[in-house]
């Protein structure tokens, strides 16, 4: 590190910053624990990684007030962010870290065009370190001349995010107070967490009836095998990550459905409760398995995949199409008898993350 204590550090930090979308708040969060962790005192700015797009030369200087510049993480080369203005990155004159930024490519969507991808490229070129979240973003990269040696895959943050415990009041409204379920001894009702996405994916429409269908396929069977003669033996809760959600989980009609909507440490927490979840929205894949939680991801993005990939578990999810030969609930079935061996290997994958990380923003020490 040169001449500068790391309590005069300013660090202007690209992102998106919708907190309507939990798991977008979520990975802002747990990258600025991750700096203030590793650049004790050191100030964060804000800044939209909109700017990358459609920011002027005037705000580019603001940026380079900061001492070195932090890009992620999550889904910024998506179509939507692209493509980069390269005479912005350009004028950007401090270190460029990308950290933890990811590659998306939704159900029956377009590819990129050549323009946006090659733009995603120049930014890569551009940055003193690139830190991706899975394999599959790597090789998007690669595609479009970047040099493999330059990439590092270091996992997504918010898998990271440090957990805040829930209140006494909490977990009374939640029926969480008793002791977690377990095969052995059941001292509890077993607690199984569902998710869609109904947050700006266009391509829900189509899949509508056999999503809606495969999850109450999921509820049902929970309820029949375990929920005994008054239905207590299973609890089954809406994990909410967007408000879009309030006009689609009504419709799954599943009997005592409890909605969760905290913020998202509160929600990470509340996670590590339940048995199995069931979802579609990547961070409440990843955040599950942050709290030690096995997730089903039913994909409706290359991403789903690339995380399920990056961990080692592909089974961990289900393409749109197997819904309707009742796939989710052959998956849910195996997954279910084995969930013990996922906490388990997922505490260990967990540590390896924090290890990666870690070590990455050791080398950002040393280029700035």
């Amino acid at each position: 590190m040169k001449n500068k204590s790391l309590k005069q550090l300013k660090i202007a930090h690209l992102h998106v910053w919708d907190k309507k979308n939990k798991g977008d708040w979520a990975i802002v969060l747990a990258v600025q624990e991750l700096l203030k962790a590793n650049f004790p005192g050191c100030q964060i700015i804000d800044f939209p990684v909109s700017l990358l797009k459609e920011g002027r030369l005037a705000e580019a200087q603001k940026i380079n007030q900061a001492d070195f510049v932090i890009i992620g993480g999550g889904g910024i080369f998506y179509s939507y962010f692209l493509p980069y203005n390269q005479e912005f990155i350009k004028a950007i004159v401090k270190p460029i870290i990308i950290f933890g930024a990811g590659y998306i490519k939704e159900v029956d969507a377009p590819e990129i065009k050549k323009e946006a991808a090659l733009s995603v490229a120049f930014l890569a070129r551009q940055a003193k370190l690139v830190g991706l979240r899975d394999n599959n973003t790597k090789k998007f990269l690669i595609k479009n001349g970047v040099p493999a040696n330059k990439i590092q895959v270091i996992g997504d943050p918010a898998a990271l995010l440090k957990e805040k415990k829930l209140t006494a009041t909490q977990l009374r409204a939640l029926k969480l107070n008793q002791s977690p379920s377990n095969l052995v001894k059941k001292k509890s009702p077993f607690r199984i967490g569902l998710n869609l996405n109904y947050a700006g994916w266009l391509g829900f429409g189509k899949w509508r009836e056999d999503i809606l269908k495969a999850y109450r396929e999921v509820a049902e069977y929970f309820q029949q095998e375990y929920g005994g003669q008054n239905g207590l033996g299973v609890e089954i809760y809406y994990l909410k990550h967007h408000p879009g959600e309030d006009h689609i989980y009504p419709e799954l009609k599943i009997k005592n459905l409890r909605v969760v909507d905290l913020k998202p440490a509160e929600q990470k927490e509340l996670y590590g409760h339940l048995d199995l979840i069931i979802g579609m929205m990547l961070h409440v894949g990843v955040m599950a398995f942050g709290a030690g939680t096995p997730e089903i991801s039913v994909a409706y993005d290359l991403r789903n995949h690339s995380f399920a990939e990056y961990i080692g578990y592909p089974e961990l999810v289900v393409d749109l199409e197997a819904l309707k030969t009742g796939e989710l609930l052959k998956r849910v079935k195996m997954v279910w008898k084995k969930r013990e061996k996922y906490q388990q290997a997922f505490i260990r994958l967990k540590k390896k993350i924090a290890t990666k990380q870690s070590l990455f923003l050791k080398k950002v020490k040393t280029i700035i």
